[in-house]
């Protein structure tokens, strides 16, 4: 084992570690936790018991800025990143400084989870999912491979996102400086579920218990238990009462 551990480092018992891993400044590792070969533990993070980091994850990572970016600051006061109990992190996934990971979360392989975002207990991030920054994410929720979730979304609890959904958040699509002032998110409130290959513009709120079909592209807010279909989306018909949240719990 070739480790790289900061003296001030606090690794409790059980430490199962591979090769080539760095652990720095004031990082704290709880008890019986696993990291797998090639992974960097940035300066300040914070893992619970019980946490499974696989091959060559990075944790607590900085943001970069360009002098072009539109939603990165320069972040230099960020909160240590946070993974909490028996959270599982995939191989080559990257989690950012200011990033708060609840407990049983898996992170899969590839993903990217920016910092200012908070992602609940028992909720799946898919491979290659983007989560950008200043998103908070609910509890249980499943986030399918390859979904990018913008910047400044809301998520609740028990929702579902399917492979290659995309949220937006720049009506101007990057001209003019009028656009600062008007970026917005996606808001899912608990139980909505959108389907593969959706398209969901800034600002919308996709209601309780709703259901964006696959390939919608969604121009206006959903009512809560109501299925929407089509470019531009459009009302087909109520959630089926058999599909509702309140009955799967």
């Amino acid at each position: 084992m070739n480790l790289s551990l900061h003296p001030s480092a606090e690794i409790d018992a059980g430490l199962l570690c591979g090769y080539n891993v760095v652990i720095e400044e004031n990082v704290s590792i709880g008890l019986d936790c696993q990291i797998g070969h090639g992974v960097i533990i940035h300066a300040g993070t914070r893992i619970g018991d019980k946490v499974c980091i696989h091959d060559h994850a990075v944790l607590g990572k900085l943001p970069m800025r360009s002098a072009r970016s539109a939603m990165t600051q320069q972040q230099t006061d960020l909160a240590p990143c946070i993974i909490n109990d028996h959270c599982i992190i995939g191989t080559h996934a990257v989690i950012y400084r200011g990033a708060l990971i609840e407990e049983g979360v898996m992170v899969a392989d590839l993903a990217s989870v920016r910092e200012h975002t908070s992602i609940g207990k028992f909720t799946i991030i898919g491979r290659g999912v983007t989560v950008e920054n200043k998103v908070q994410i609910g509890a249980r929720c499943k986030i399918e491979t390859n979904a990018y979730v913008t910047a400044l979304s809301t998520i609740g609890d028990d929702c579902f996102i399917a492979p290659e959904v995309t949220f937006t958040n720049d009506n101007f699509l990057g001209r003019t400086r009028e656009r600062f002032r008007h970026h917005r998110g996606v808001t899912m409130r608990t139980g909505a579920r959108v389907g593969a290959n959706a398209t969901i513009l800034p600002g919308i709120v996709i209601g309780a218990d709703a259901l964006v079909a696959a390939g919608a592209v969604v121009t206006r807010d959903v009512r809560d238990r109501m299925t929407v279909i089509g470019v531009p989306a459009r009302v087909y018909r109520p959630v089926p009462e058999e599909q509702l949240l309140e009955l799967q719990l």
